[in-house]
């Protein structure tokens, strides 16, 4: 539990409200103290503060927000809440305005960022060449080189590793499921983004879509110790290799915990795409490594449940790749058959990576 300091508190009011400000007393409404240190503090609970600056006693309240499990399990869930407050307060007619919005440090300090509109993320540089370049030279010559299967296998490894950290939070996992369904980046926000009609795709067919996802939700909400630590985009564009196996990954999205077969299928499924778009069916090279991933995965994993839950990460990752919006130069052959497989692969309880063709026919 953290502890609030007078000190600390005294600091951030002078900052925002001018030298000399003082705090008188601050604590829980009606437990107020004047002391040095309020311990076990806890987040949700508000601390009304009562100072003193430029003459004028003033008393405001301090807000923040517990963990818990509707939407608020992670620091950045909590982060965009309390910005909205901040932002949206002052809108309403006859709302207790906001006076600011800030932050803690690890040390308890805290810190003002009311005048920020838009947060940026600064990475490290890494050299490397995206994975997706190995498979596209793999659909120009249909022959695979040396080291295309150990590349192949070291990323199914990665997987497994990463994997193999699990945690025991099971609102955490029906959150990740939900958000499979319900989320913007996720699948109603891609059926959302599709027209209302295009070749052969209608709104009843991708409102099956959904119906068959949801179905699959509440299949796997029981699951929970399942939850791993999982990359969450773990797809060819944010893999960059150098030489041989070496290779560093980008921008893992969605959180810290998740399904692990969400990052097997966001893998895997492109083997099966860049085989469609060369041949209309799995097959060459491009099977020889969608096997050979699933293979190396469940031997370095051990889990041999992962088939039974891929049907509805398969179908997010399939209605991504068929898009109009994100692949406008893709036939109509391969989005009927990406679509087949969608479907096919949500009406199976148990996936087979050794027979994947039979699940791009009509």
């Amino acid at each position: 539990m953290p502890t609030l300091h007078r000190q600390k508190l005294e600091q951030y009011l002078c900052r925002k409200f001018g030298p000399g400000t003082e705090l008188v007393s601050f604590g829980p409404i009606g437990q107020e103290t004047s002391g040095s240190a309020l311990k076990k503090y806890g987040y949700g609970a508000p601390v009304r503060l009562t100072f003193r600056t430029g003459g004028t006693v003033r008393r405001a309240v301090l807000g923040t927000m517990s963990p818990g499990p509707f939407g608020h399990e992670h620091p950045a869930d909590r982060a965009q809440a309390l910005l909205w407050d901040f932002d949206s307060y002052g809108r309403l007619l006859r709302h207790v305005p906001a006076l600011d919005v800030g932050a803690f440090t690890a040390r308890g300090t805290l810190f003002s960022v009311a005048q920020a509109r838009e947060f940026f993320v600064l990475t490290d540089w890494a050299d490397g060449a995206t994975y997706h370049k190995d498979l596209e030279r793999l659909g120009r010559t249909g022959r695979l080189q040396k080291g295309d299967r150990d590349r192949t296998g070291a990323l199914a490894r990665y997987a497994a590793q990463i994997h193999r950290v699990k945690r025991r939070h099971p609102d955490l996992y029906r959150r990740r499921l939900r958000e499979l369904i319900g989320h913007g980046e996720c699948i109603m926000g891609l059926t959302d983004s599709y027209p209302r009609r295009f070749g052969f795709i209608t709104e009843d067919l991708l409102r099956s879509i959904e119906e068959s996802c949801n179905r699959w939700r509440w299949t796997l909400r029981s699951r929970a110790g399942r939850l791993s630590q999982v990359h969450g985009d773990f797809h060819p564009w944010n893999v960059l290799f150098r030489r041989g196996t070496d290779f560093s990954v980008l921008d893992r999205s969605r959180g810290e915990w998740g399904e692990p077969a969400d990052d097997v299928t966001a893998m895997t499924i492109n083997y099966l795409f860049f085989s469609l778009c060369r041949w209309g069916t799995l097959r060459g090279p491009f099977e020889v490594l969608f096997r050979r991933f699933w293979d190396d995965y469940e031997t370095a994993s051990g889990d041999r449940a992962i088939t039974e839950c891929a049907a509805p990460f398969f179908a997010f990752r399939g209605l991504v790749i068929a898009s109009p919006l994100w692949y406008p130069k893709l036939s109509l052959s391969v989005r009927r058959s990406l679509f087949n497989f969608i479907q096919n692969v949500l009406a199976v309880s148990s996936f087979d990576p050794t027979d994947v063709n039979r699940y791009l026919k009509n």
